[in-house]
């Protein structure tokens, strides 16, 4: 009895460590998405919308958004076993241009989505569509 008690204690505490590690692992976090409308109104009313997003992955069509100045575009996600979920949009700013793009790819943006409460967060300007870190500094990512 004591033998089983010396292998099972450590099997044990192993299997705990692990599991611990698995839970905190990026699969189980949610990560949020944010597109934020900060296109320039040029002649469009502010009530009108002048950005439309269209945002889906393989399995999940998240749907099309008329948005106005300022509004924001959110949903969440989880990143799957695989590492493969993947998040892209068509963007169309009026009749002026248009642009798809990535919105959340799992083996980038699982490290760079954590600094800011797990959040990607976009915006899409008049010179294209931008990313931030911590919603402050802003890369153009994909420029129209």
């Amino acid at each position: 009895m004591g033998n089983l008690k010396s292998v099972a204690l450590p099997l044990l505490l192993a299997v705990s460590i692990l599991h611990l590690q698995f839970a905190e692992s990026v699969w189980f976090l949610d990560y949020h998405i944010h597109i934020t409308n900060d296109l320039p109104l040029l002649n469009s009313s502010p009530n009108k919308p002048n950005l439309f997003l269209h945002c889906k992955s393989k399995n999940k069509d998240i749907g099309d958004r008329a948005m106005v100045k300022g509004q924001d575009y959110t949903w969440d996600t989880k990143i799957n076993a695989l590492q493969t979920t993947l998040f892209f949009c068509n963007a169309r700013w009026e009749s002026r241009k248009r642009r798809s793009f990535d919105a959340f790819v799992a083996d980038r943006d699982d490290k760079r989505c954590l600094v800011y409460r797990n959040s990607c967060m976009w915006s899409v300007r008049e010179d294209g569509i931008y990313f931030s870190r911590n919603n402050v500094t802003w890369f153009n990512e994909y420029p129209w």
